[in-house]
């Protein structure tokens, strides 16, 4: 799933051809088709893997502090971090491939639910962070995950 990852990363998800993914990690085609149907639900299996290692960095950062609002900044910092780690290329995957697969329905049900789980999980950090006082609470938090999500791609595009 990684060299999906990185794959799609790099050329697209139109751009890469699942033999170069099947020469990246030495599998025969039989075995890949074994597993996936189709490159489309190869394409959806990446999406899912890559927004669980998101979940899991956000979970990560905000376990390993007590305060949520610093939990958030710890995450977007080691994503700061990757990004700058591969010179500002291939940028968000979800992002990436939204513009790229309207034309699939599977891709796009994944798409949907791995920006779904990373906007819950941040609303859900926000929300304790309001509960606590740290964060303006006039604003619901899905809103303000929206806000920061949003912000967070708008960078990484530009």
């Amino acid at each position: 799933m990684a060299e999906g990852v990185d794959a799609f990363l790099e050329h697209g998800y139109h751009g890469t051809g699942i033999k170069e993914v099947l020469d990246r990690v030495r599998v025969p085609k039989g075995s890949f088709y074994h597993y996936f149907e189709s490159k489309e639900a190869f394409g959806a299996a990446v999406i899912a893997h890559y927004a669980a290692c998101l979940g899991r960095k956000l979970a990560d950062a905000l376990a390993s502090v007590p305060d949520p609002v610093v939990g958030l900044r710890r995450f977007f910092e080691g994503l700061i971090a990757e990004f700058e780690a591969s010179n500002y290329t291939g940028g968000c995957l979800v992002a990436n491939l939204g513009g790229e697969l309207e034309g699939s329905e599977l891709c796009r049900a994944a798409l949907a639910d791995a920006f779904l789980g990373w906007r819950d999980g941040v609303a859900d950090a926000l929300g304790n962070a309001q509960a606590r006082g740290l964060v303006r609470k006039d604003v619901d938090a899905r809103e303000l995950a929206d806000g920061l999500i949003e912000a967070w791609e708008g960078a990484v595009i530009r």
